[in-house]
């Protein structure tokens, strides 16, 4: 799997005309095979990888995004968003004037993130890499126009814990991933003290529910009799079904399980299937 990753990446980014690629660090597991997969693709000099911290951003994400740049050997920068995102607040004041904190300004971080990618890739011809995993691209955990923004979606068809997987195999041949980024709970950082678990049940038990239900077309009763909590089966079938829009709008990305989103599953967008 991580050679067929490695093969993709390369074959597309340069029969593309790109000889350089971009990717957002996080200091997460995501960011780090997908930065792992494009230096054994392209050549460690031809990657930079940008960490874009803001209050909500660790010191620890920081050294394990910098651990894992020079580990591998690719070129790293620091570039803050948080006076950026400051100003957007300012600016949105008085239209969020009376309303609480919510997704709103978790998502414009995302998209502060994603526009300096961007220019980056205008500036530079450099490809933009995005990070998103299958269980993410699944049931829409994700930002249209911020982490998804870019040319091409190195690991969105690799389940959560396939990137894992091969995450320590990369790491059997050099390590290159800091034990940490292995080890921490999954976080997007764009409030205080958030994990992926808040929004979505476990990758452990996440990831066979979508197995099931995207790839070998179980319906929910099917799942369900399998032993698999009514709640939590319901739950990530509407995540799917809902989140068909944002995968329309996702980049091209290398297909390495039966069933891929795209051309293999394809549902209507706009349906009455939930009446």
């Amino acid at each position: 799997v991580y050679k067929a990753l490695v093969l993709g990446t390369g074959d597309y980014v340069l029969k593309n005309g790109f000889k350089k690629v971009v990717i957002g660090l996080s200091g997460g597991i995501d960011s780090a095979i997908v930065a792992a997969i494009a230096a054994d693709a392209l050549g460690k000099e031809n990657v930079t990888g940008v960490f874009m911290p803001t209050r909500y951003s660790s010191k620890e994400s920081l050294d394990d995004a910098e651990g894992l740049a020079k580990a591998l050997g690719i070129n790293f920068k620091i570039i803050s968003i948080e006076n950026t995102f400051k100003n957007f607040l300012e600016l949105l004041k008085p239209e969020f004037a009376g309303t609480a904190v919510n997704i709103a300004e978790e998502n414009l971080q995302a998209r502060i993130r994603g526009n300096i990618l961007m220019a980056l890739s205008n500036k530079f011809n450099w490809l933009v890499l995005t990070t998103g995993n299958k269980s993410e691209m699944s049931t829409g955990y994700a930002t249209l126009y911020g982490d998804m923004a870019g040319g091409f979606a190195v690991i969105k068809d690799v389940p959560k814990m396939l990137v894992y997987e091969i995450s320590k195999y990369r790491n059997s041949v050099s390590k290159v991933i800091p034990e940490n980024v292995l080890t921490k709970a999954p976080t997007a950082e764009l409030r205080d003290n958030q994990k992926d678990s808040d929004s979505l049940p476990e990758y452990s038990e996440l990831d066979p529910i979508l197995k099931l239900y995207v790839e070998e077309d179980y319906d929910t009763k099917q799942i369900i009799a399998k032993g698999y909590k009514k709640e939590t089966v319901e739950k990530v079938s509407r995540l799917v079904d809902f989140s068909e829009y944002k995968r329309r709008q996702s980049p091209p990305g290398v297909k390495i399980t039966p069933k891929s989103f795209g051309r293999d599953r394809r549902i209507p967008i706009t349906n009455k299937y939930k009446g």
